[in-house]
């Protein structure tokens, strides 16, 4: 029987344009002036959460956009993101603590094996998350179809797939969760980053590569729009004047 694309890696085509990654941090740098009138922020906290093999240094963009739009933005503090279940109870003590300092719920960004921790993190302390935003995060699988595998294996020490974790990482956050993932991914195949359509649920396509997801000038405009909202009065993205020319409009199935 044929494999469907999300049981492939993607392509060496597109792992190879993950090179695109360099460029679109000085798009990210000439976008400056447009960026910053992007909404501004409400000063609720922000957790941002790095990608397999990662730390905080990569997360450093979005958090200083995040900053500049008025939210009181952090990074994770637990290292390396090596994929081990145990960077959970670390996480849940940092959320603990953020949600206790600012006294308000704090929204989670996860960037690639990041959302799969933000998602979960959502899960457990739903009283201090406000929301969930995911960044080319394949929930909806596991790194066993992917090309980090390797790397996520020796990171993680695990050495096959684990059908009841790819049970509960498919699991949807009791939040308003948001999707975002492009479709020319050379890391992840971009189908396991959908989201199952709900109330308070979507997903957002844009251009680019998974490793610029960071700091990729769609993606932080979207993010601005989502974290903007008023607490508790969620809506849907809306694709309308000048976004239609950068956000395709969801397919069916795609939420």
């Amino acid at each position: 029987m044929r494999s469907t694309a999300a049981e492939r890696p993607p392509s060496p085509l597109l792992l190879a344009l993950e090179l695109r990654a360099l460029p679109e941090l000085w798009g990210y740098l000439a976008a400056r002036p447009i960026l910053d009138r992007a909404p501004a922020g409400d000063g609720h906290p922000v957790l941002v959460m790095p990608g397999l093999a990662a730390g905080d240094g990569s997360t450093v963009p979005l958090r200083r956009f995040l900053r500049r739009r008025g939210y009181h933005a952090h990074g994770w503090k637990a290292g390396r993101n090596t994929g081990q279940p145990g960077l959970l109870f670390a996480l849940q003590e940092r959320l603990a603590d953020l949600h206790e300092r600012h006294g308000r719920k704090v929204s989670l960004i996860g960037w690639s094996a990041g959302g799969l921790y933000a998602r979960e993190l959502a899960k457990l302390a739903p009283e201090r998350v406000r929301q969930v935003i995911t960044l080319g995060s394949p929930f909806a699988g596991t790194a066993d179809v992917s090309n980090v595998k390797r790397l996520y294996q020796f990171l993680s020490g695990r050495r096959q797939d684990d059908p009841q974790l790819r049970a509960r990482l498919r699991q949807t956050p009791p939040q308003p969760v948001t999707s975002i993932y492009t479709k020319s991914d050379g890391i992840v195949p971009w189908q396991r980053c959908i989201e199952t359509a709900g109330e308070r649920v979507e997903n957002i396509e844009v251009p680019g590569s998974h490793s610029g997801l960071g700091h990729n000038p769609a993606v932080l405009l979207a993010i601005a729009d989502r974290l903007a909202q008023p607490e508790g009065a969620w809506t849907p993205f809306a694709r309308s004047g000048w976004r239609r020319l950068v956000y395709p409009a969801p397919a069916r199935g795609e939420g």
